[in-house]
């Protein structure tokens, strides 16, 4: 039997839900290592809907749940059903839903709150030493939950192949490691089972974005 690992949307859609990508690339990569994806997400109304067009908020509602079963192709479940139990992992990509609709990260940075569903699945998979993948702007969620944890979210340094490298250093304010990696790679926190790659949060060709994530999938499924 292939490995069970649940995977966490935010919505659809890079500016208010997962990053299509993303979740597209870790679901094909799970595929490719012979585990199960199990998708789940919180059925909450979002913070907001962004016309992806314009990248201007609408006055639009839109549920968590719903929109990320675009993604799923209607194959999920509540986030609140969620048994840690028969799953051997737990996977997150990234979005800006994530600092949305999973935590108020987007508008209060380090002191932001992370959804009570959200916080509760990997707190029991962390408990259960399970191991924990998180990608492009999800691992402030491990920051704020984990203090003390090793993480990536790529380079601390801004530039314009790295335009959210300040995330890095508010992650560093938490009391986390951060340890810089290139698109490609990942980074292994052994302590806490947790493995990051910053995906997105580099100006990176998609291909390689699309292997980082990759990796990150193949180290979740070899701690499994």
């Amino acid at each position: 039997m292939g490995k069970r690992v649940a995977v966490v949307l935010a919505g659809c859609g890079v500016y208010d839900g997962s990053e299509i990508h993303e979740s597209s690339a870790v679901l094909v990569h799970l595929s490719r290592e012979g585990a199960q994806a199990e998708v789940y997400a919180p059925d909450v109304d979002q913070m907001h809907v962004v016309d992806h067009v314009k990248g201007q908020p609408t006055q639009e509602k839109r549920n968590v749940l719903v929109e990320s079963a675009r993604i799923a192709r209607g194959n999920i479940k509540d986030l609140a059903k969620l048994d840690v139990k028969g799953l051997d992992a737990l996977i997150i990509p990234g979005g800006f839903g994530v600092a949305k609709n999973l935590s108020t990260w987007a508008t209060q940075g380090k002191n932001c709150t992370v959804c009570k569903e959200v916080e509760d699945v990997l707190k029991a998979f962390h408990a259960a030493k399970k191991p924990i993948g998180l990608c492009c702007i999800s691992p402030v969620l491990a920051a704020k939950i984990f203090p003390g944890c090793e993480l990536t979210v790529g380079h601390d340094t801004e530039c314009e192949k790295w335009p959210y490298a300040k995330t890095a250093e508010t992650m560093k304010e938490l009391g986390c490691k951060h340890v810089n990696k290139h698109v490609t790679e990942v980074h292994v926190d052994v302590k806490n089972k947790l493995v990051t790659t910053s995906a997105f949060m580099c100006n990176a060709p998609m291909h390689e974005i699309y292997d980082g994530i990759g990796k990150m999938v193949k180290e979740v499924v070899r701690l499994a």
